[in-house]
């Protein structure tokens, strides 16, 4: 069972970018001495000892994590959509310093498990270690499109895909 110890508490960034591809988070976890989390471990810390679908227990409680932001695009690029508009501004380092968007690790105290991880549910999607490219956990603005709290896990993108609402969770094996 993964303890606190062996998960970093919190998404992590690369410098001042959410904006971040599997292949960077698998880099940057080798770097800090750890890995990135595999999708199975990573929904098995979610859960927690409980094995609760929300990590906090087994129904939503809305504002509980930070699952409730509101979209950044329309106030950083009011002509999204416009011709002048592009995907590429997705990685706007501006969109998650919105208020009302990400939230800092524990800004959300209730948001963890027994396991005493925060933040697994919203916030940001969280890169896991599968080639194909998968996110889990939902982000601000959905925790449930693509299945409930610690279910979540989107696939549409391969592993170098990243606009702002991706980021990542570095695992450690335990230790012995």
């Amino acid at each position: 069972m993964p303890t606190a110890a062996d998960l970093d508490p919190a998404p992590a960034t690369l410098a001042t970018d959410d904006s971040t591809a599997e292949r960077q988070a698998s880099d940057a976890c080798k770097a800090s001495g750890k890995r990135l989390c595999k999708p199975q471990e990573w929904r098995t810390a979610c859960m927690g000892p409980d094995k609760s679908t929300w990590g906090y227990g087994a129904q939503k409680e809305d504002h509980r994590c930070n699952d409730h932001g509101r979209s950044p695009i329309g106030v950083v690029f009011p002509h999204a959509g416009s011709p002048n508009w592009g995907w590429n501004q997705l990685n706007d380092e501006k969109l998650n310093q919105v208020e009302g968007t990400l939230a800092e690790t524990g800004a959300h105290p209730g948001c963890t498990n027994g396991y005493g991880v925060f933040d697994m549910v919203g916030n940001l999607h969280e890169w896991v270690d599968d080639p194909a490219g998968t996110f889990q956990g939902g982000y601000y603005q959905d925790t449930h499109i693509n299945g409930d709290g610690c279910g979540y896990r989107t696939t549409a993108h391969n592993f170098v895909y990243h606009d702002y609402s991706t980021g990542f969770r570095c695992c450690a094996d335990p230790s012995p």
